[in-house]
């Protein structure tokens, strides 16, 4: 068997460090939007949604520098250009968006596309007794499955 410099199999690593690299490319995608969304938020929401998505892109811009390392510890190569990035990544970019509940809405469908691909690759990890893309992973999704709660609360679902 043919395992990488911290002894995982390489194989199974490079479809994970593929699969890290798309999560890569949405984080980066969710972050500009973050941005855009924090910038761009009018009505009487403002005050409190302009400094949550603040909150969130920053936790986002952690994630990103995260995930790209553990993609080096893989012995991979992480994405690191929007042309890359647009390429492939399921978030798509959103301009010009301004209204609050529309904003939330728009971030729900978002998390659920990062907690998928998280989910899917943590068991690729797990089978891969990659401990530090499982605990990456878990970490993400526990923390993101209560922000998807707060946020639909927020609109009242």
């Amino acid at each position: 068997m043919n395992f990488n410099s911290i002894g995982l199999n390489k194989e199974k690593s490079e479809s994970i460090v593929k699969d890290l690299n798309q999560l890569l490319a949405d984080y980066q995608q969710f972050y500009m939007n973050l941005r855009g969304f924090h910038w761009n938020i009018k009505g009487a929401s403002f005050f409190e949604l302009h400094v949550k998505f603040e909150e969130l892109y920053n936790d986002i811009n952690l994630k990103v520098d995260e995930i790209a390392e553990r993609i080096l510890a893989l012995n991979g190569s992480p994405l690191h250009t929007f042309t890359d990035y647009q390429a492939i990544s399921d978030i798509k970019e959103v301009k010009n968006m301004t209204d609050g509940p529309t904003i939330i809405g728009e971030l729900l469908k978002d998390y659920q596309i990062l907690i998928k691909q998280q989910r899917e690759i943590l068991e690729k990890a797990s089978n891969n007794s990659d401990e530090g893309t499982v605990t990456l992973m878990s970490d993400y999704i526990t923390a993101q499955e209560k922000t998807v709660w707060m946020l639909s609360a927020y609109l009242g679902k």
